[in-house]
């Protein structure tokens, strides 16, 4: 396995904002040209909320699929697929289900809090409820070491780790564990054997840390071990058995404060978003129309910015000299509310024509949609049976 293996997913809701954007998309680029990426259509996390309406889940998928592709995701460098269509998915949440304490799953944040906002949607299913088990299945069958989140997802990340670690505990007792490592070892050359000993040695009786990480990196470079190899003398080098289930670690990404066109969090539910594809009349008129300070009744009045929604677009979309024109303009009523928004305006039609014309070829030629996730689903399936290999094995199932 590379040393960094991310995953990230996303429900599909059709034509995705602004806000997807800067709050994800954005970072999902970058990260694939430092790491292996996985990401996938979320299409049976949907349904966890949306199984009334399953009709509008296909339709959803494509189109959002065109969106991630117009943001700069490369299926040359990351790997672009479909959670339904890898089953090992399912298995392993069935699997991992048979120890989940319930306890576990009714303590996550996000389960009552969701309940409480979504009551126009019949939530007390065995579904929902275990979402948060069908999302930590995701990540593990992966082995993915980052997955890019919120701060309010970190809790998730966190029962992620827990669930790989009793996992772990339960089923890494693997028989004939001496021997095998010392197969494995062998597989490494003399000189990263030695390696290896003399870190396992620092770690074990001095806890040097650093030793750790040392090893984990030898162990990710060498060609010649199988997975299995590297999570036996992963465990091994801490003094566990067998590491089957890896643990992931949140990395945490920053999630710029965008505004709804009315002021209120940007979201399709209040009807307040710009699209990452919108008309560009009409993104000129929704920006045109959107509220300003409320004490800015009349041109001359002077306004504050922070008390303004249009500034936390300044905030993403202008330099530093167009926030101080702004500043000055504003608390001086020198200039205009509409003044105030042309500048974002002007960026986010620039950045737009971007996203159109990356996104045109795969609407006028869906064939090529449909060959990139063939080919990533066919890659990311590979990954999950060799997961789940190991994991039927390690619970008594590898029999067949």
């Amino acid at each position: 396995m590379a040393s960094a293996r991310v995953l990230s997913g996303m429900r599909p809701t059709g034509a995705l904002h602004i806000g997807h954007f800067h709050g994800a998309l954005k970072n999902w680029v970058r990260l694939q040209d430092e790491a292996e990426c996985f990401y996938f259509v979320a299409d049976w996390h949907a349904l966890t909320t949306h199984y009334e309406t399953p009709e509008l889940i296909g339709d959803s998928v494509w189109e959002m699929l065109v969106d991630w592709l117009a943001a700069g995701l490369d299926p040359n460098k990351a790997t672009i697929f479909i959670q339904s269509r890898v089953p090992e998915h399912a298995e392993l949440f069935l699997l991992l289900a048979m120890f989940a304490p319930l306890s576990w799953l009714e303590r996550v944040p996000t389960y009552k809090d969701q309940i409480e906002k979504l009551k126009d949607r019949d939530l007390s299913t065995y579904g929902f409820l275990g979402y948060p088990l069908m999302q930590a299945a995701d990540i593990l069958i992966y082995r993915a070491n980052l997955v890019p989140v919120g701060e309010d997802q970190v809790p998730h990340i966190e029962l992620t780790r827990e669930f790989a670690r009793r996992f772990n505990h339960l089923f890494g007792r693997e028989p004939g564990f001496a021997e095998k490592v010392a197969v494995s070892l062998g597989k490494l050359s003399g000189k990263a054997g030695k390696q290896y000993e003399e870190l396992r040695r620092r770690y074990q009786e001095q806890g040097d840390a650093e030793a750790v990480a040392q090893a984990q990196a030898l162990l990710a470079a060498a060609g010649s071990l199988s997975a299995a190899d590297r999570e036996r003398l992963a465990g091994n080098l801490t003094g566990a058995r067998r590491t089957i289930l890896v643990e992931p670690a949140a990395r945490l990404t920053e999630t710029p404060k965008l505004p709804g066109l009315d002021g209120q969090k940007m979201s399709k539910s209040y009807g307040n978003v710009v699209r990452m594809r919108e008309d560009p009349k009409l993104l000129t008129d929704k920006l045109r129309r959107m509220p300003t300070d409320p004490a800015r009744v009349r041109r001359s009045d002077p306004g504050n910015p922070e008390r303004c929604p249009v500034w936390e677009l300044h905030k993403v979309y202008t330099d530093d000299a167009t926030r101080d024109w702004v500043v000055k303009g504003c608390t001086t009523a020198g200039i205009g509310c509409l003044e105030c928004k042309q500048p974002v305006i002007d960026a986010m039609l620039a950045e737009q024509a971007v996203w159109r014309e990356r996104a045109q070829p795969y609407l006028d030629r869906p064939q090529v949609l449909r060959e990139i996730v063939d080919a990533g689903c066919t890659r990311a399936c590979a990954v999950a049976q060799e997961t789940m290999d190991d994991v039927r094995e390690a619970m008594g199932l590898g029999y067949r």
